[in-house]
């Protein structure tokens, strides 16, 4: 399975914002390296603001195609669509409720069989997650220390959208996230209108 390899600090202070969430990811950047301190044309804006969802996502771009596509046919604000589309993604939701320490990790959790949804193993990273789901380390992997430290460290008042539920190990997906509680400094209208040309 093909997936975003880069160096995840280099690509942070490329795009100029912490798609990582590592509290260093940062240290080093300078206005020399970030693109969005260069003069950029109306595309090389879009483009920009593109490459940002998309690392925060840690999606290819075939894969993100398929997102804003899907997102075109439902009805309402598109750019909002897709931020919600790619916020309910099983291994993006792994990672806001604590149970990884980035998303590639969470992807990785899920690809080994470590995520319960609604009871099930499911080890599909780009999963849809609806509202009601319930979210879940799988038995075995409770005991794995690591786990269980990173998930009783977690701040969850940080995501309204999301219930902690510490007996199943998990979360509850409550409603579809609003825009303005998703994390992420990113313009979804340059991204749509990079693909309306």
């Amino acid at each position: 399975m093909a997936k975003m390899m880069k160096p995840r600090f280099k690509t942070s202070r490329r795009l100029g914002v912490n798609i990582c969430g590592h509290p260093k990811a940062m240290n080093r950047a300078s206005a020399s390296f970030d693109r969005s301190a260069r003069k950029l044309s109306n595309y090389g804006v879009q483009l920009l603001e593109k490459q940002r969802l998309r690392a925060y996502y840690n999606v290819l771009e075939r894969q993100f195609e398929g997102y804003v596509s899907k997102a075109m046919k439902h009805p309402g604000v598109t750019g909002e669509i897709l931020v919600q589309l790619l916020e309910s993604r099983l291994d993006n939701l792994v990672y806001r409720l604590g149970l990884a320490q980035s998303i590639r990790q969470a992807r990785q959790m899920v690809n080994h069989g470590h995520i319960l949804l609604n009871g099930n193993k499911v080890n599909i990273p780009s999963h849809q997650v609806l509202p009601g789901d319930l979210i879940a380390l799988r038995e075995k992997s409770r005991n794995n220390e690591h786990y269980s430290k990173l998930y009783q460290q977690s701040d969850h008042s940080l995501y309204p959208y999301l219930e902690k539920l510490p007996d199943d190990f998990g979360g509850r997906l409550i409603k579809i996230p609003h825009r303005q509680d998703i994390p992420i400094e990113v313009n979804d209208q340059l991204v749509v209108e990079y693909y309306s040309k």
